[in-house]
């Protein structure tokens, strides 16, 4: 049995990133008030291209919103199309 330990990432534009932060965050009563701006990054030896710079968090909700975005960008790869645009 093939098993690929490293799923495959889903290509996401910018824009669809930061909606789909935005609704995460939204969703639990901690994080509503978080600030946050998606940074492009280079590509890590963990295959990230893309990291959340997060403000304004209130102390009680820094675990929640940390695990919120590390899920989200477990799951998204920014497009190249979207790096490009957005320098």
């Amino acid at each position: 049995m093939n098993y690929d330990a490293t799923p495959e990432k889903a290509a996401a534009t910018i824009d669809e990133i930061r909606r789909r932060v935005s609704n995460a965050l939204e969703r639990h009563p901690l994080c509503r008030n978080v600030q946050f701006e998606i940074v492009s990054t280079t590509r890590s030896s963990k295959g990230s291209n893309w990291t959340i710079s997060m403000q304004s968090i209130a102390p009680d909700a820094l675990w929640e919103a940390s695990a919120i975005v590390a899920d989200i960008q477990d799951a998204y790869d920014l497009s190249a199309a979207a790096q490009f645009r957005s320098r």
